[in-house]
């Protein structure tokens, strides 16, 4: 058990630091979220592998924002093999098509979640996007990207090309915990960190549309008397173009 609380403290410690250095860029990040909803567009978000995981953590979430938009691509995730979705978020030009297929516009935000930030799919898909006038948030592991060599023909990592780091905080490689018989560490703090750090986007997005005079959409818990009808006027509004809603 004297693992399970070092790996314990070791998240409260990331956390930590976290707050210590981070609330800029999440402020910022909740900042451009809020301008996009109040100006008319979109928030995409997006990653491969275990990453996408954290698309889908503020989507359709009770408490969370209404207009986001989860880039779920089948052959990026894991469900289907995962070994091959590790090849494909390697390949060059996967992300032109997605782009174009989610019809991301000039004004929108889009939050790409990526520990390493190395891979082809990835940093393409920020250089595309800040090339096509989008708001382009990191969600990376500085420690770690800056220790690996870049994947994609540019040289450059997906932090090069956003507009807003948010970074996680952990170790190189992200698993925490070293076990002597194993020869490596275990126990991943990315998605812990990771998902922290976004709903308090959300909330400092929220703070700011209020201060401007704006009621956000925010989605209720389905499970609490009233949440059903309120979340089916959202539905109804949205359904269509949100993809996955």
């Amino acid at each position: 058990m004297q693992q399970s609380l070092f790996y314990m403290n070791n998240l409260l410690h990331i956390l930590e630091e976290i707050t210590r250095t981070q609330l800029p860029a999440i402020d910022a990040c909740g900042k451009a979220f809020a301008k996009a909803l109040e100006d008319g567009h979109s928030i995409f978000l997006f990653g491969t592998g275990h990453s996408h995981m954290l698309a889908e953590e503020l989507f359709y979430r009770a408490g969370g924002l209404v207009n986001l938009h989860p880039v779920l691509e089948t052959a990026l995730m894991l469900h289907e093999s995962a070994s091959k979705s590790t090849e494909i978020e390697r390949l060059q030009g996967y992300a032109d098509i997605l782009f174009a297929d989610y019809g991301m516009q000039a004004g929108d935000v889009i939050v790409i979640i990526s520990n390493s930030g190395r891979n082809g799919v990835c940093v393409d898909m920020a250089q595309l996007a800040k090339e096509k006038g989008l708001t382009v948030v990191a969600l990376t592991n500085l420690n770690h990207s800056k220790s690996s060599a870049s994947r994609h023909p540019s040289g450059k990592k997906l932090y090069e090309f956003a507009d807003i780091v948010l970074d996680n905080c952990g170790c190189v490689g992200d698993a925490s915990v070293y076990f002597d018989a194993l020869g490596r560490k275990a126990a991943p703090t990315s998605t812990s960190a990771g998902a922290a750090m976004l709903n308090a986007a959300v909330v400092a997005c929220i703070e700011t549309m209020l201060a401007d005079g704006v009621l956000p959409e925010v989605f209720s818990s389905s499970n609490v008397d009233g949440g059903d009808a309120i979340n089916k006027a959202f539905i109804d509004k949205y359904k269509g173009k949100i993809r996955s809603l």
